[in-house]
């Protein structure tokens, strides 16, 4: 059955690659760099989306002490620590968050997505070993951490080039969203807990809508921008990970 359940599951990570790979470039949005909330206080430009990334440097220091003091449940290898690069990815994440939207365009984005890949490929990886087995650490976590930093630097050279094109970084961030509730359904943990996923994820989904969204928010609250939003719900779930890693137990 697990044999069965590992074809199935490659078949469908290779399909959804090849979607990728065939579909017809996908360009960034001409106004991606602009958004809804611009407002200055204290010669902070932009200081709602600013603000608003330093719980990532937070959660992130945190996270990386609590694993360095041993008080993360996880069997991670010892050659693979999955979830302190996790949570150093997150610290990156909210020091790149903060530069990229002091002043937003396409060469600082890159400082903000470059470690955004490193969550993404942690996540994915840590989750996908404890349901399927450790050996996949091993050989897949390296590997997909330098296609998740070649994805960023693909979009940057291929938009300089004036032809800019988004499919790796995209399928980079959204088949760990694709594949791991499929993981969860197929698999049993070796930890208990996975009710956290789930939250987790919904915050992720919910995170992205609010990005989606992000004028139309701001202009139904009068307060907050969807922007804002996210990044608020995006720290939310990295809580709940980190409650997750630090009450569960092995279960098998």
């Amino acid at each position: 059955m697990a044999n069965k359940s590992n074809v199935i599951l490659s078949a469908l990570c290779i399909f959804i690659t090849l979607i990728f790979v065939f579909i017809d470039p996908i360009p960034q949005p001409e106004k991606y760099n602009i958004f809804a909330d611009s407002r200055e206080f204290i010669n902070i430009r932009n200081f709602f989306d600013v603000i608003s990334s330093v719980p990532f440097i937070l959660i992130g220091a945190a996270g990386v002490i609590l694993e360095i003091k041993k008080k993360l449940s996880q069997d991670n290898m010892p050659e693979v620590p999955i979830y302190r690069i996790l949570f150093f990815g997150v610290f990156l994440t909210g020091s790149g968050s903060i530069y990229y939207h002091l002043s937003p365009n396409n060469d600082t984005l890159v400082w903000d997505r470059l470690p955004m890949t490193i969550v993404f490929v942690s996540l994915f990886v840590g989750l996908m070993s404890e349901h399927i087995g450790r050996a996949w650490q091993r050989w897949l976590f390296y590997p997909l951490l330098l296609a998740g930093f070649a994805s960023v630097f693909y979009w940057h050279f291929t938009e300089q080039a004036g032809r800019g094109d988004l499919r790796p970084y995209l399928l980079v961030q959204f088949l760990p969203l694709l594949m791991v509730p499929l993981v969860m359904f197929m698999y049993r943990s070796r930890f208990n807990g996975r009710i956290h996923i789930w939250w987790m994820l919904g915050c992720y989904l919910l995170a992205k809508l609010s990005e989606l969204y992000d004028l139309e928010i701001y202009q139904w609250s009068g307060l907050v921008s969807g922007h804002t939003l996210k990044h608020i719900l995006v720290a939310i779930a990295l809580l709940i990970l980190l409650r997750m890693l630090s009450c569960r137990q092995q279960i098998a």
